[in-house]
């Protein structure tokens, strides 16, 4: 097993995700298996109850070193292959407290690995102020001088800038870093995040690669490259645009919607539309705003009467739950494409209880009692878009991440209305799909289908609500469910 550990300096968001993602991604071309770690530290016993607005103290397990081998194990393909690499990022900025002692975890992985197994990528910042036009190669001086103070030399220093690197800026990085100039990756600002993998290969990070762990590479396929520079091109040359309204609670921080904006833009790609998210935070669509903020509140309500379909995430506590549900209502009355992706209730003591605690859940418990990880969706129509979307499949498999669930017992009552549960459990007591008949598309999942969108294969129920969105699905649904080469 080769070991790739991506650490990050300078400040936070500095692009560690998007290059561990290319790393992989280009290694995947070669013919390899690679699989992916991502750590980020929480001292709870759930973060995912935590707001995305908060910031949390960390806490480090002391089996770190060992469930990281573990878990790279364990096969992401089909095929059931073990890896052959892991590409761990490691959440956090090089100097900070919180990052301390993962740091000093992977100081000790590196020897228990072995050198030949293990390489270091340091992402870092040169900054080029307005004022002199300057690239400042100090910044990643510093910070390499602190992560190697810590214990790890990093391999490959990639520095992320507004303009490629000068020569004399790469080899000043080269001596005062104590790497070859071959090891400085520039990575500038481009059209698209679709074009880093490209820079990286272009760069000869394979070859160092094959050089640094002695990758098993025959060859160096270009077929999944060629087709990933025919998508980076492909986003630079589109003309139509399409809109979608994204009805949530934390639409402050677009961050907090990563995975569901991205599954837009996959979906958006695929049919060539350029993809506009309208950021609508619920809470400006309900009655109080319109009292309390009537400016806000019908500007809210602007944006979504003028967008050409709508999502409504998932999200935790009362807050902004009635401008989610009025925004669906609308959504429905005006046969607009609609996708729920996942909902929850909140009045215990509702005498109406559609939605309910999961049998297994502790209500006086928060943390850790989530229905988490893969589950098994049987469709029960034929007839089901989403089935259809879904390349006609029996059943699907997809991520979970939910406390609450629709009322079995009350499920004949929306049935009766047109309101149809296309997707259950494999038990049949959990209702996993929803969808509105005599609409084009108005669906709801239980899961979070977002989470296994990729460029190349855009999540179903998120391609079906792009394609609503721009009067294309119609037509997919009469050619069998096909793109045109086009």
């Amino acid at each position: 097993m080769k070991y790739i550990l991506v650490t990050g300096g300078v400040i936070s968001g500095i692009g560690k995700g998007i290059i561990a993602s290319s790393v992989g991604t280009i290694l995947k071309s070669c013919g390899l298996h690679v699989t992916a770690i991502k750590i980020d530290p929480y001292i709870n016993i759930d973060a995912g109850t935590f707001s995305p607005y908060e910031h949390v103290v960390p806490h480090i397990t002391d089996a770190i070193q060992e469930w990281v081998m573990r878990q790279a194990k364990v096969s992401v393909d089909d095929d059931g292959v073990e890896p052959q690499v892991c590409v761990i990022e490691l959440g956090g900025t090089v100097g900070d407290i919180e990052s301390m002692p993962f740091i000093e975890a992977f100081r000790q992985f590196q020897f228990k690995v072995k050198r030949e197994n293990f390489c270091n990528i340091h992402v870092s910042l040169v900054p080029q102020p307005s004022t002199t036009g300057e690239q400042k190669t100090k910044p990643t001086q510093n910070s390499v001088r602190e992560l190697r103070g810590l214990g790890l030399s990093p391999d490959l220093i990639v520095c992320r800038c507004s303009t490629p690197l000068d020569t004399a800026v790469k080899e000043k990085i080269s001596m005062f870093c104590h790497v070859e100039p071959e090891q400085v990756i520039c990575i500038h600002d481009v059209s698209s995040i679709y074009r880093v993998p490209l820079l990286l290969e272009d760069q000869g990070m394979v070859d160092y690669f094959c050089r640094r762990l002695d990758l098993p590479i025959e060859m160096r396929p270009r077929r999944m490259l060629t087709k990933w520079k025919e998508m980076s091109d492909r986003s630079d040359r589109l003309l139509e645009h399409t809109s979608i309204a994204l009805v949530g609670k934390y639409t402050k921080f677009s961050d907090s919607y990563a995975s569901v904006i991205k599954a837009l833009e996959h979906s958006a790609l695929a049919i060539n539309h350029k993809l506009e998210v309208k950021y609508i935070d619920s809470a400006d669509l309900e009655q109080a705003t319109q009292q309390e903020e009537p400016v806000k509140y019908h500007e809210a309500w602007q944006k979504l009467c003028s967008a050409d379909g709508v999502l409504v995430p998932g999200g935790f506590g009362v807050r902004g739950t009635e401008g989610k549900i009025q925004a669906i209502s609308w959504a429905r009355k005006q046969k607009k494409p609609f996708l729920d992706a996942n909902s929850t209730e909140f009045d215990p003591e509702t005498k109406h209880p559609v939605v309910i605690d999961m049998p297994e859940h502790n209500p006086g418990q928060m943390g850790g009692t989530m229905r988490l990880g893969k589950r098994r969706t049987i469709f029960k129509s034929n007839t089901s878009i989403l089935r259809k979307l879904y390349g006609d499949a029996e059943h699907v498999d997809e991520r979970h991440r939910h406390r609450f669930e629709v009322n079995p017992e009350l499920t004949h009552y929306f049935e009766e209305k047109g309101l149809h549960f296309v997707g259950q459990d494999v038990e049949g007591q959990r209702m996993e799909v929803i969808e509105l008949e005599d609409y084009a598309y108005f669906v709801g999942v239980q899961y979070h289908p977002e989470f296994t969108s990729r460029p190349i294969k855009p999540s179903p129920p998120y391609f079906g609500l792009l394609l609503a969105a721009a009067g294309k699905l119609q037509s997919f649904m009469l050619k069998g469910c096909r793109l045109s080469p086009r």
